[in-house]
């Protein structure tokens, strides 16, 4: 027995000594101590074995066992420190390399001209309002001075769902329902998509935005338009750009202007981007007309007030220079990413 238990050793250490990874390591640990190995079915066959001969055959088996399993030990350490060595040494990580950064995303242009105008807006005292962007013929309309046969209204221009609801043309209608529901004094802006019949091009869009202002209160004048616009597009666009207003005409206002600035490339010197002129057309504005005033139950002969609207497409692309307006739809990564 003691011969056998020899054979057993040597061969386990010779089987351990030439493991080359720890699967076969474990493969030599399984043959020998597993509960079929080798060792295993020494200890099962004790029955045979003399009763007074065995606590000696117990002791040298117990001795084999505690022999094999420290050079299984000592060989299992020694594998994992070479597999360690080993994937450190094709593991190798640059810690000096600049990391890879994840992209944030951040605001659309227009988006971040918007904010801009809301922050000049409130900062004067102006509350900014939404409405619906399926609207009331009336509302659209004729709340604002606008009779059915205009021409505005012809389906080329307007998309009509039928015929006393649309596809709001400008965001108009705000200011109507807050004259509606509000008392003066009034001081808001009214944000907002708004759609017309327009082929796509350069300029034009079947969807776009519009920012559109009033005030109503008692005393106000064509000086407190003057002197509100003036400031605003100071704030936008610099100090040191001028305002000029042309007499225009539109339904719901009276007296009604255009108002163009210096152009803030050449400061009004005449360049490409003011083709030559030295002023930029950036909106329509006038004083609220009477009819509008009474037909949303405010009184003209005790308040009066202005309005504005400003395409924030076309701020937006003076204010970065853009030529195209179907660049900030296209959602062209090269481009949004300048921003």
């Amino acid at each position: 027995m003691k011969e056998k238990l020899q054979k057993i050793r040597e061969n386990a250490i010779a089987q351990i000594e030439n493991s080359d990874g720890l699967a076969k390591l474990n493969d030599v640990r399984v043959a020998v101590l597993g509960k079929k190995g080798e060792l295993t079915a020494v200890l099962k066959s004790m029955k045979e074995v003399a009763p007074e001969d065995r606590p000696k055959v117990g002791q040298w088996v117990n001795e084999t066992r505690q022999e094999i399993e420290n050079k299984l030990d000592e060989m299992k350490k020694k594998l994992e420190a070479a597999e360690l060595e080993h994937r450190l040494e094709n593991e190798v990580i640059d810690v000096t390399l600049p990391a890879k950064k994840n992209r944030v995303g951040h605001s659309h242009p227009n988006t971040m001209v918007l904010e801009e105008v809301e922050r000049i807006f409130t900062g004067m005292g102006y509350e900014v309002v939404e409405g619906p962007e399926v609207e009331y013929d009336y509302y659209n309309f004729e709340a604002l001075n606008i009779p059915a046969n205009h021409p505005a209204k012809d389906e080329q221009d307007t998309f009509y769902i039928n015929d006393k609801i649309l596809l709001r043309t400008q965001t108009s209608p705000v200011q109507v329902r807050v004259m509606e529901q509000k008392k003066p004094p009034i001081r808001m802006i009214a944000p907002g998509r708004v759609f017309r019949a327009d082929e796509v091009d350069a300029t034009h869009s079947p969807s776009f935005h519009q920012i559109e202002g009033m005030v109503i209160d008692k005393g106000i004048t064509f000086s407190n338009l003057k002197g509100t616009l003036t400031q605003f597009v100071q704030k936008l666009f610099g100090k040191k750009t001028k305002v000029k207003f042309r007499p225009h005409h539109f339904p719901f206002t009276e007296p009604s202007a255009e108002m163009d600035v210096s152009c803030f490339k050449c400061g009004g010197k005449g360049c490409r981007f003011c083709k030559g002129e030295g002023w930029i057309e950036i909106l329509g504005c006038g004083m609220v007309h009477p009819r509008v005033l009474r037909m949303s139950g405010i009184d003209p002969e005790e308040y009066s007030g202005f309005a504005f609207g400003i395409g924030l497409e076309r701020i937006t692309l003076l204010k970065y220079e853009i030529d195209d307006m179907r660049l900030l739809y296209e959602n062209d990564d090269r481009f949004l990413k300048q921003f």
